[in-house]
């Protein structure tokens, strides 16, 4: 790899810095770099196809949004955690000087994750797509009411969720938010889709791992607002009579390891018991 752009975070002073101080390392070793910010999207997504490497530093929600954008182009990423958990990160702001030599040496390997493709449509007409690489949830909106979600796969009814919402998540996301409602971990490599309710009432309580290729599809049966979120950081507003499809995108987030293969399981027990989730 010769090519690599380096994404700080605008809110994290260390991300700068830690941005510069990389940047230095790699021109002394003969490589070509670029500084941006990781909210300056228009910028990224003109740029990112000249770049073997896109290197996001944050927490989960900067390696989310900078994967988005990389998929497009099939660029690899690889996250430098700054942030509380960093379940998508490779590295911590002190052990990449260890680890960039075997990256710069090829000693790595490229983990692919599956994305969702969304879109939602109203009066029969589609309004707007996204593609999430973690989950996309319906849920209700600020009021305390539930939503009626009945959900469809693959053209045949499935249940109706009477609950706060629904997670429809992929392997990756299945150790976030789907993961805080009691979801099962899938090892990430997985290309299934995970149906998860949020605070159930009187119906289907269950998480359901979906076949791989499955196409979901959820409509909104409220008295009030719902929301449609997309990774957490894109929110739309729906109606009674809204639809929701969901179904693998066309496209994959591609990060570059230089952990073992089997690296998923230590790193999950290491997250969580230092947050407290587990003991």
């Amino acid at each position: 790899m010769n090519r690599f752009a380096l994404l700080h975070h605008p809110k994290i002073p260390q991300s700068e810095a830690l941005a510069a101080e990389i940047a230095e390392w790699l021109r002394e070793h003969d490589r070509t770099v670029w500084l941006g910010s990781v909210w300056d999207e228009q910028t990224i997504a003109e740029r990112i196809a000249d770049f073997d490497l896109v290197i996001p530093m944050g927490g989960d929600g900067t390696t989310l949004r900078t994967a988005r954008i990389a998929a497009h182009y099939g660029v690899p990423i690889l996250g430098i955690n700054l942030g509380r958990v960093g379940f998508l990160a490779e590295l911590t702001p002190s052990d990449w000087r260890v680890k960039f030599p075997d990256l710069l040496a090829g000693r790595y390997w490229i983990e692919e994750r599956m994305m969702l493709h969304a879109e939602f449509w109203r009066d029969e007409e589609p309004q707007q797509g996204f593609e999430a690489l973690n989950d996309v949830v319906i849920s209700r909106g600020e009021l305390a009411r539930i939503v009626r979600l009945p959900t469809f796969v693959d053209g045949g009814y499935l249940t109706t969720y009477i609950a706060d919402g629904l997670i429809v998540a992929t392997a990756t996301g299945s150790t976030a938010y789907a993961l805080a409602v009691g979801g099962p971990i899938l090892p990430p490599e997985l290309k299934n889709i995970l149906l998860v309710p949020i605070a159930p009432h009187l119906s289907m309580d269950r998480a359901i791992v979906l076949s791989q290729g499955a196409k979901v599809e959820v409509q909104v049966s409220t008295g009030h607002r719902a929301i449609l979120t997309v990774d957490g950081q894109f929110h739309v507003e729906l109606q009674h009579g809204d639809r929701v499809f969901v179904q693998a995108s066309e496209y994959v987030s591609r990060f570059v390891r230089l952990q073992e293969r089997v690296y998923l399981y230590q790193t999950l027990m290491e997250r969580l018991t230092k947050h407290g989730q587990w003991v």
